[in-house]
């Protein structure tokens, strides 16, 4: 895969995320619950990644000798479909993903800095972290801009 194919693929998940929150907040505000919100979304999640999972022929081979930190990743993207799923539609679906984006910055940058979790290491040089400090300032901006 290219980094073109890469990036777009990213660049379509990001979109989804604010997507994904405003769905979930507006079905937890009509079924009067956030957490049953929640439970469908991660059953309707659950029989798609089956679909993907038996056309794609991938294994569940090794699962269970991996790691138990690895399983955090299902309480991790738990926490942030139910949090942003009960915050969104109070704190509005912008300030909430504002926020989500600066923790993933920083997440990112320290995971890439040390090399955490077999991620390819990416030290954090000035540079670097200057532009993330852009980043950061952007989406700081577009939430000025949107008060306005």
């Amino acid at each position: 895969m290219t980094s073109t194919n890469s990036a777009l693929i990213m660049l379509a998940a990001g979109i989804g995320i604010p997507v994904l929150a405003a769905l979930n907040a507006a079905l937890g505000q009509r079924l009067g619950s956030p957490v049953a919100a929640g439970v469908i979304l991660f059953l309707v999640a659950l029989a798609t990644t089956s679909v993907v999972f038996l056309v794609s022929g991938a294994s569940l081979k090794g699962a269970l000798s991996a790691p138990p930190h690895l399983f955090l990743a299902g309480t991790l993207v738990a926490f942030y479909v139910l949090t942003i799923t009960w915050v969104a539609p109070t704190f509005g679906v912008g300030n909430a993903v504002f926020f989500v984006l600066i923790g993933q910055l920083i997440s990112a940058a320290i995971i890439d800095h040390f090399g955490l979790f077999g991620a390819a290491h990416h030290p954090l040089t000035w540079a670097r972290a200057g532009g993330i400090g852009v980043m950061a300032a952007g989406v700081f901006l577009t939430q000025i801009a949107g008060r306005a």
